[in-house]
């Protein structure tokens, strides 16, 4: 007769297996929904430009991408544009607003938050190859509505948590969890007015602000994307001037949720989220 420890480690073994091909496949139909892998992967650069809202304060973003991992993103507001920009290797910015007009270099922790937005594809796409781990938590609800729950953990330690509308299959809520020097920062990010670029669907409306605080919360509503504009490389490498270190404790780009007076350039449109 097998003992219960061995019938419970069958069990354990089990779930493990059925809830790893249900991450899959739910990342799959998540794919799926957004138009397919190869419509996906069909996309090499992709411009966003659109308004950002935080209370009565309104600004413009922008943001050029480009696969794998680069990315340009702008604030401007009364002639002044801050710039954030990943090479694939070196983050920097221009900060106008905090009367630094030369280009420096970016912080630790704006770096992290910007080579995760280079992630030109998404966190979703390609997982495994990225070091990223994907589980499924089973069903949850946003606002009173039915949801999949995803967790995803980055190969940085980032966490994230999508929530799947059941019939769409596309993301319509992430949460975003940090470790910054010993504490925890959650982010809570709602998707929607999706719309097709390139016969890819993309979130038109970002909404984001810090977990528990929806008064904070800044919103980016899209007035045009364009995929496979011509972009050089060029645009994303830091001009050459003297670049100094930006202190640790910079507020990041975007400040709707987190920090202030600097608001937030979104998270990279998903073809993921």
């Amino acid at each position: 007769m097998r003992s219960l420890p061995g019938i419970l480690l069958v069990v354990l073994f089990c779930t493990a297996i059925v809830s790893a091909q249900t991450a899959e496949e739910l990342v799959a139909k998540n794919t799926q929904a957004k138009g397919g892998i190869d419509k996906i992967k069909a996309i090499k650069t992709l411009r966003s430009v659109g308004n950002y809202q935080q209370g009565s304060f309104l600004a413009q973003v922008g943001q050029d991408a480009k696969e794998p991992d680069l990315v340009r993103e702008t604030f401007t507001l009364q002639g002044m544009t801050q710039i954030q920009a990943y090479d694939g290797s070196t983050g920097w910015q221009i900060s106008p607003f905090q009367g630094r007009k030369d280009p420096e270099m970016l912080g630790e922790e704006d770096l992290r938050n910007l080579q995760e937005d280079a992630d030109f594809y998404g966190p979703l796409i390609d997982y495994q190859q990225k070091g990223n781990r994907v589980e499924y938590l089973g069903h949850d609800s946003v606002d009173g509505d039915d949801v999949f729950r995803l967790k995803v953990t980055l190969k940085n330690g980032d966490i994230l948590y999508y929530y799947l509308d059941p019939d769409s299959f596309l993301e319509i809520r992430t949460e975003k969890q940090q470790f910054i020097r010993g504490a925890m920062r959650e982010t809570v990010t709602d998707l929607g007015s999706y719309k097709q670029v390139a016969g890819v669907y993309y979130p038109f409306s970002i909404e984001t602000g810090p977990k528990g605080d929806p008064s904070s919360k800044a919103k980016i509503t899209f007035q045009k994307m364009e995929a496979n504009v011509p972009i050089d490389d060029s645009e994303f490498k830091m001009p050459s001037a003297p670049a100094v270190p930006s202190p640790q404790k910079h507020e990041e780009f975007p400040v709707p949720q987190k920090k202030t007076p600097k608001p937030p350039l979104p998270t990279k449109p998903p073809t993921k989220p």
